[in-house]
């Protein structure tokens, strides 16, 4: 095949094809790397890639929400706890790896979405674009005539396809050349104002988040029956604050436990134990000192004073008595025993007597809400169900320096027998004692009597006081709507156009273009177009 004429052959090469890239430089560099941190690839990599580090928070006991979870995680794990604690698997959320991700995907939905919403804001203030000249590529194409005889009757074809497509909430614009004149309309801006608005509002929730854990606290009490407990950070058997917490925040209120209301399931064999409701009946006295009774239940927390009280637990608290020989009381207090992994609320506890006997007590119990022996054998007990049937109350006594006047605090909820001698229970000669409510039984070695009096319950109250919770909230709508909006709001353009014919008609061309998947595009056309011929056959020329 020959060549045109005007064939124009392309310059030789040079012998050294070799192209010189220029250098980037420190600026170059910055620029590139803001531009990759900015991009919305980015962000969602960034989002998935601290959900993911936040899964180790899961896995392992926080020092923030679980001290003595992580204290026995170092005693059960010796060579594994060392090397988890300086990856700060113990301190996830503070970690310097989780905040650099947290900070980082700030920055990419900073950089994400200001340029966004100019562009957004400038193209919502800008004019339809011009009318295609080929409608016919366009989607949903379709070409109605208007004969001659019916225009000098009919309206502005035109200005009256304008006046549907306004009904219709699409914006406007009339553009008009040699041969034809036309109108082009678009809609669903709202689109992308609701995909900014999910950018934002996610924005705003991590933002929350973060204000809200530096400035709030979280504190656990475990409160008896018949106790109370005042907001303040000596009356916390554990506390948690937030980074920026200052405890002149604390907003002084109290909260008495009156009763502890358990139910458990009794009739289905297959469920017997299983806890059905749980409801403390407290008594508030609240900012103001305005008192008040109400109750708290395991998925209905108290509000008070800016914080939310949440009943997380439930167990027994003993009331034990002890007395010396000559029959004076030294101890008597209900002393909560923790409950273990056990649903049917075996029980262990700690009993120390540091003052009033001739040696300092300490005493490691057991309590088993309904008693029966265990399936191990060997006279182990057990308790086969969490409601007080038949309480028994086991007791290790050992005796020693407790340690209480060296001044160094201690955990009412541990006993260190390294330096004690144990009196009674396993592996001594001696049993342990065993005590039902109402009796009394002598300690070893002729110490004194202890006593069992009664069984209490206590609740376990958690108080969280988180500032940005409303904040949280708000956001988190907004991103639903936000969300939502983007998902179901269709964003399209339409184009109505009037082509003279030679012999006078009209031929009236309508068509459209989706952005994204549009499945009701071709539907929104025709309607136009159905809704046009209609306005032209029905409405007179003025």
């Amino acid at each position: 095949m020959s060549r045109p004429s005007d064939h124009i052959d392309a310059p030789p090469q040079r012998e050294d094809p070799e192209v010189v890239q220029p250098k980037l430089g420190p600026t170059g560099w910055i620029r590139w790397f803001w531009r990759q941190l900015t991009s919305m690839r980015t962000a969602l990599f960034l989002l998935l890639l601290l959900a993911i580090a936040a899964v180790p928070g899961s896995l392992v006991p926080q020092r923030s929400s679980d001290p003595n979870g992580v204290t026995k995680y170092f005693s059960e794990n010796p060579s594994l706890a060392p090397v988890l604690d300086k990856l700060q698997f113990f301190d996830v959320y503070t970690s310097v790896w989780f905040s650099a991700i947290y900070l980082l995907l700030f920055a990419s939905l900073i950089g994400c979405i200001i340029p966004r919403t100019r562009h957004h804001f400038e193209a919502m203030r800008a004019k339809p674009p011009r009318t295609p000249v080929r409608l016919t590529r366009m989607s949903g194409f379709q070409a109605r005539i208007l004969p001659a005889a019916l225009r000098p009757d009919a309206p502005d074809p035109i200005l009256t396809a304008r006046d549907v497509l306004k009904a219709n909430r699409y914006r406007v614009a009339l553009y008009q050349d040699a041969r034809s004149t036309s109108v082009s309309a678009e809609r669903g801006y709202l689109r992308e104002t609701g995909n900014l608005v999910f950018h934002i509002a996610l924005l705003g929730v991590l933002l929350a988040i973060g204000v809200g854990g530096g400035f709030g606290y979280t504190g656990q009490k475990i409160v008896v029956e018949g106790q109370s407990f005042v907001n303040s950070l000596p009356s916390y058997n554990s506390f948690n604050p937030g980074r920026f917490f200052n405890d002149a925040s604390l907003v002084p209120f109290s909260i008495g436990v009156d009763k502890l209301d358990v139910a458990y399931e009794t009739k289905n064999r297959d469920a017997i134990g299983t806890p059905l409701d749980y409801t403390a009946h407290v008594k508030t006295t609240g900012p103001g000192d305005a008192s008040s009774d109400t109750t708290i239940k395991v998925n209905e927390p108290l509000a008070i004073g800016g914080t939310n009280v949440y009943l997380l637990g439930n167990g027994y608290a003993p009331t034990i008595t002890v007395k010396d020989p000559a029959g004076k009381v030294v101890f008597n207090d209900s002393v909560p025993f923790i409950p273990q992994a056990d649903p049917n609320l075996t029980s262990l506890g700690f009993v120390k007597v540091p003052d009033g006997l001739k040696q300092q007590v300490g005493m490691i119990g057991f309590f088993y809400p309904t008693v029966t022996e265990s399936s191990t054998g060997g006279g182990a007990l057990a308790s086969k169900f969490p409601g007080l049937n038949d309480p028994v109350l086991s007791l290790n006594v050992y005796a020693g320096d407790l340690g209480v006047d060296d001044g160094v605090p201690q955990s009412v909820y541990s006993l260190n027998t390294d330096t004690l001698e144990q009196l009674a229970g396993p592996p001594t000669k001696t049993k342990a004692l065993q005590l039902k409510p109402g009796q009394t039984v002598e300690l070893p070695n002729g110490l004194g009597t202890i006593s069992l009096d009664g069984v209490k319950r206590f609740a376990t109250l958690e108080v969280h006081h988180d500032p940005a919770q409303i904040w949280v909230l708000v956001f988190a709508i907004l991103i639903l709507a936000g969300l939502l909006t983007s998902l179901f709001v269709p964003r399209r353009r339409l184009w109505v156009k009037a082509v003279e014919n030679p012999d006078g008609s009209l031929t009236l061309e309508y068509a459209g273009l989706a952005r994204g998947e549009d499945p009701n595009l071709l539907a929104a056309v025709t309607a136009v177009a159905d809704q046009h011929s209609r306005a032209l056959a029905g409405s007179p020329k003025t």
